[in-house]
């Protein structure tokens, strides 16, 4: 038998997968179609919130049930996060170099790392129910030394990272403190995505 809820993973990450599945719930991945760009004088907060929410919709179309077919619910979870100092966003690097200005932007200092979820609930004919929400960790840098700086970026790995570092990686060593959630770090907070997912799980069996 099919499960009653599907849960779908908007997502590409594989670092989103291995945190999902420590979960231990079935879930499938659908990558999400949606240009991730900031808009013009947009906040930080509402920037990932927005990301989250159309990387859920844009799942939505592509795992709807054939005509005919009996019509499942579904939780489609989209996350984005994004890493934020002084409140500049520090997207992914275009390049080695600028990967480099952002290391020794974060050196010594505090940032913020923010990620905005989705969680698209959906059963047609009824029209999806979205629920979002944020969770913010503040994180500490130790002064980094420019050789530290240079070695890092050569190894490729802060070239598809926000704020240009990997927390569970390469950069681990570079982390002095953290106030907040570690896996919202990584790239998803795996406790409010529990608790949320349990709730709605509940409630979709009550129904």
């Amino acid at each position: 038998m099919r499960p009653e809820t599907e849960i779908i993973l908007a997502s590409q990450s594989p670092r989103r997968r291995a945190l999902l599945k420590l979960l231990g719930v079935p879930f499938r991945v659908v990558p999400p179609r949606h240009d991730e760009r900031r808009r013009p004088g947009e906040a930080a907060v509402d920037y990932a919130v927005r990301n989250a929410r159309a990387k859920a919709r844009s799942v939505l179309p592509l795992v709807a049930d054939g005509a005919g077919g009996r019509s499942r619910r579904r939780i489609i979870l989209g996350a984005d996060t994004i890493v934020v100092r002084n409140g500049r966003v520090l997207e992914k690097p275009r390049d080695a170099g600028q990967a480099r200005a952002m290391l020794r932007a974060l050196s010594g200092r505090r940032h913020q790392v923010i990620t905005g979820l989705c969680f698209l609930s959906s059963r047609p004919p009824a029209p999806p129910v979205a629920r979002t929400l944020t969770v913010h960790t503040n994180v500490w840098f130790r002064a980094l030394r420019p050789a530290e700086v240079d070695a890092y970026v050569a190894t490729g790995e802060p070239l598809d990272k926000a704020g240009a570092y990997a927390i569970q990686g390469g950069a681990a060593h570079m982390v002095r403190e953290i106030h907040g959630s570690y896996t919202n770090v990584v790239g998803l907070p795996l406790a409010e995505v529990a608790a949320t997912l349990g709730k709605l799980l509940r409630l979709s069996r009550r129904r």
